[in-house]
């Protein structure tokens, strides 16, 4: 639960917080996170895009605390608001992922349209093909996305890291750590 504070108290930690005083945003944290964690998971069902989204929030008082008119809303108030605009953003991007993954996988299971002149060829492709599939759902959710988003849609790192949210670096762990899971299953097959 959030303690009663006055609003003048909060107002004095964001103008502090304005002139880049960490101590300041640690309070402000240490008094906001939980409660805004909370609301964040509610809306977003996730541990780990609850705590990017509150991240995204305090990011974002660092940033802009200079900004802040007390006039419009209180501190928590303001506070709410962000954590909530910023959950409705990633949901609304989780959904959207969830429909690209969905159908780039579809898209990986239809048959190749080209006519093969060697009947062994097209077996062989065939069963890679599957082979692939199957090792892909073999993957944790966030590193068969990022693959697919990569490979299937053709984006680059930097695509996959706004359309997803994640940072660049994280998109790249993933991909990398998928790609090493998938030689780890595909390889003994070869």
């Amino acid at each position: 639960m959030v303690a009663q504070v006055s609003s003048t108290e909060e107002f004095l930690l964001l103008a502090q917080i304005a002139e880049q005083n960490q101590e300041a945003l640690s309070v402000l944290y240490d008094r906001y996170a939980r409660v805004l964690y909370a609301v964040a998971f509610k809306i977003l069902g996730s541990v780990e895009e609850a705590e990017e989204a509150v991240l995204d929030v305090f990011s974002q008082v660092w940033k802009t605390a200079g900004r802040y008119d007390a006039k419009r809303s209180r501190v928590d108030a303001w506070l709410f608001m962000l954590v909530r605009s910023r959950s409705l953003d990633r949901l609304r991007v989780l959904q959207r992922l969830g429909k690209v993954v969905k159908s780039s996988t579809e898209a990986a299971k239809i048959m190749p349209t080209a006519q093969i002149s060697d009947p062994e060829a097209d077996v062989l492709i065939n069963e890679r093909r599957d082979r692939v599939l199957t090792a892909m759902q073999q993957l944790p959710e966030e590193q068969r996305r990022v693959l697919e988003l990569a490979y299937y849609q053709g984006l680059t790192h930097l695509e996959v890291a706004t359309l997803t949210g994640k940072s660049l670096g994280t998109v790249k762990t993933r991909i990398r750590l998928g790609l090493s899971k998938l030689r780890q299953v595909l390889d003994p097959l070869d």
